[in-house]
């Protein structure tokens, strides 16, 4: 099975000036960034057309044959709108019709976007997106960047997101009728030198995603997601086809089933299990979880229940520093003076 690539053209707070070429950009006379400002919005249009047309003559977009199925134009620009005023909504529009006019033949959007002009399709990010609906009837539910776990700070604790809380968060979007999920991280990086991102980021990016910052399986997680991919990858037709018919037992547990012959049962409760009947048969659903029955009559996959291996890594520290017999010593050195000319 091959990989479809999420093609994201974005500024944003992963190094100074929102990732924006400092020299580049800070310098141009008048100019104003993210805002309905010509100096800017030239300079953004270059540099995009330019990424697009090398996409172009590599064939990879779908519509030419290619991997990449869709384009983002902006970035969580919902987040900061409030700053620029009665501009953002001409900077948006500007955006839409720019990204639209360059033919790509494959669908543009906008994360955290709630108000993003036609044609783009606005998405959501976070850690959950189950309650996400996009602001046109017509667009697809979609999840732009479910984050595996997060940054890690200076002097703080490796950030952690456990297994069955990150599928418990991806089944709950497939069962409230989510069509497209991009992890944000999957594969861990290391932002070397001055690169590592925001104030007090370190320059791993290991994230706690799947795979680790070296390449390496994230036990159980990687082994989990795993499970649960294949499982929906067999579920695709009746993902995508036919009726849905959702039953809710109370305010936060509900279950679905999809095409007459696929069921998910949810149970958003924190703190206890409950117990569903469906077609005479009762079902236990652990607290914080989805079960999912490809046949609406066999539990195949819970996410409270990992069944994957744990990781067989093991952390060994530094043997030389826990012997005494190892000292610090100070040497000369000889430096030679030299006069100018």
């Amino acid at each position: 099975m091959g990989f479809m690539q999420f093609f994201e053209l974005d500024h944003t707070c992963r190094m100074d000036l929102w990732g924006f070429p400092v020299l580049w950009l800070h310098n141009q006379p008048g100019i104003q960034l993210r805002t309905y400002n010509t100096a800017y919005m030239n300079e953004m249009q270059t540099f995009t057309t330019l990424i697009v047309d090398m996409m172009k003559q590599e064939n990879l977009f779908a519509s030419e044959g290619g991997p990449i199925i869709i384009s983002q134009i902006e970035n969580e620009y919902g987040n900061v709108v409030a700053a620029y005023h009665e501009a953002r909504v001409q900077y948006m529009n500007w955006c839409a019709n720019m990204a639209a006019a360059l033919d790509t033949a494959v669908p543009w959007i906008m994360c955290q976007q709630d108000n993003a002009p036609q044609p783009m399709i606005n998405a959501c990010n976070g850690f959950y997106c189950d309650g996400f609906n996009p602001n046109n009837p017509n667009s697809p539910k979609m999840w732009t960047e479910n984050w595996s776990g997060w940054f890690k700070n200076w002097g703080g604790s490796d950030p952690h997101r456990s297994p069955e809380d990150l599928a418990f968060a991806v089944a709950r979007f497939y069962q409230s009728g989510g069509t497209f999920q991009n992890y944000y991280m999957y594969h861990g990086g290391t932002n070397f030198g001055l690169v590592a991102g925001c104030p007090y980021i370190t320059t791993s990016y290991d994230y706690d995603a799947p795979l680790d910052e070296y390449g390496n399986k994230n036990q159980p997680k990687w082994g989990h997601l795993r499970d649960l991919h294949l499982l929906l990858l067999s579920m695709e037709k009746a993902l995508t086809y036919g009726d849905v018919k959702n039953l809710a037992y109370d305010s936060i547990s509900q279950s679905t089933v999809m095409k007459k012959s696929s069921c998910f049962f949810g149970n958003s409760f924190t703190d206890r299990d409950v117990t569903t009947n469906h077609g005479g048969i009762n079902y236990t659903i652990p607290a914080w979880s989805v079960s999912i029955l490809p046949d609406c009559y066999k539990e195949v996959y819970n996410t409270a229940k990992v069944n994957s291996q744990y990781s067989t890594f093991v952390k060994k520290g530094n043997e030389a520093e826990a012997k005494p017999s190892l000292k610090w010593t100070w040497r000369d050195e000889t430096i030679e003076r030299t006069k100018p000319g």
